[in-house]
């Protein structure tokens, strides 16, 4: 975790002042039922402790300052300004940095009465295409702060939903709510998607996870709405069938409006063959996914099992739901297989593919940090760019207010 202090002198270096404000965010990891938030599914994220920080100071007009402190280290263009008025800020091309700010500044400014410039400096510790949700950190990260900066009281829920229509409604990328839930409410939570989003939260901080970046680089942008297209292609073929009518109810003509927790395998399963092979694996991966899901919720609310039980069950679970994504969604990759096997090896529990996969990050349950560093080690000699032993971590907070 970086040092506030060590942002403050940052700040000072770029903008010749001390910030008035520091705000953070954590990353998530996408912990279990994977690629079912934007089916409407329930989703269980966990915050862990690699955090985007934003600092701010108030200017005299009404212009937005923006300094990446790990672009300007890369080498890439790091700078972005804007006019706080809405008919004054544009989006830019596809991946301009500034664009997650511009979107999230542009449903702020209705909400306030008298707009006042800022300087903004922004690290991250959340590595970016690692499927570590990067950008929902840096989007939570700049709405905490802007709310706190422009005197909003904006509650948790309202934040993150707030973070999700700006990616999803105004950049137009096919997200689901888990990554700006996870990182806004933090800890380990179960995010019910379908509106009203409803969050419940799991009493599991004694969870200690081996992360590791794969260094592969994926686009959700990419991934998401092929595999949408592939199960509505399935739910089409599926209704052409001679269904039974409470089977039919429940099918709907997409996969957002089907109603996937009412449809057990055993009722789908008889018709299920009939449809092309691509739409039946993804269609069959929803339904096992949820119900592997359903079974780990059982196990983190149990309060009388030992430990290392819990712990070896979980795993277990997680191991079923990677091999659903790499067998039935078909989002792994030889290369995630051989850092896998290696972690699982040295010790993990359970090792999973965290976020949209064909790269990223895969996640690992392990017993303690002792044994998280050996599952690490074995990960990074297996050819994995970059890993963390991690904890689970609180949401979206202020760190500093001058």
């Amino acid at each position: 975790m970086v040092p506030l202090a060590t942002i403050v002198e940052k700040f000072k270096e770029y903008f010749k002042e001390k910030p008035s404000l520091i705000a953070s965010a954590p990353g998530r990891a996408d912990f279990l039922n994977t690629h079912q938030d934007y089916k409407g599914l329930p989703v269980v994220p966990v915050a862990i402790n690699l955090r985007a920080y934003m600092a701010f100071s108030p200017r005299s007009d009404d212009s937005a300052v923006i300094v990446s402190w790990n672009l300007k280290e890369l080498g890439e263009e790091y700078r972005d300004s804007f006019k706080l008025k809405l008919s004054e800020i544009d989006l830019f091309e596809e991946r301009w940095f500034g664009n997650y700010f511009r979107a999230v500044a542009k449903l702020f400014l209705p909400q306030v009465k008298k707009v006042r410039g800022f300087n903004l400096l922004v690290f991250s510790e959340v590595p970016v295409a690692a499927g570590l949700a990067s950008s929902a950190a840096i989007e939570v990260a700049f709405a905490k702060g802007l709310s706190k900066m422009w005197n909003i009281v904006l509650p948790t829920a309202e934040l993150a939903e707030l973070c999700y229509i700006a990616e999803h409604d105004v950049l137009k990328i096919p997200c689901g709510r888990l990554d700006q839930y996870g990182s806004a409410f933090g800890g380990v939570i179960v995010l019910y998607p379908r509106p009203p989003v409803r969050v419940e939260k799991i009493p599991a901080s004694d969870l200690v996870f081996t992360v590791v970046d794969s260094g592969i680089k994926h686009s959700t942008a990419q991934i998401h709405p092929k595999r949408q297209a592939e199960i509505d292609e399935g739910l089409k073929e599926i209704l052409n069938l001679d269904l039974p009518e409470e089977l039919r109810r429940k099918i709907g003509t997409n996969y957002w409006n089907t109603k996937w927790d009412e449809i057990s395998f055993q009722e789908i399963e008889p018709y299920i063959s009939e449809i092309n092979e691509v739409s039946r694996k993804r269609i069959i991966f929803t339904i096992k996914m949820h119900e592997s899901t359903l079974k780990a919720l059982d196990l983190l609310k149990k309060e009388n099992v030992v430990k290392e039980e819990k712990f070896r069950a979980l795993g277990k679970i997680m191991n079923t739901q990677h091999e659903l994504l790499r067998d039935l969604y078909d989002v792994s990759l030889p290369e995630l297989e051989l850092m896998r096997e290696s972690m699982l090896k040295a010790g993990a529990y359970g090792v999973k593919i965290s976020g949209a996969g064909l790269g990223g990050a895969l996640i690992a349950l392990v017993p303690d940090e002792k044994v998280g560093k050996k599952v690490l080690k074995a990960g990074i000699e297996a050819e994995a760019k970059r890993g963390w032993v991690a904890r689970v971590d609180e949401g979206c907070r202020v760190d500093l207010l001058c």
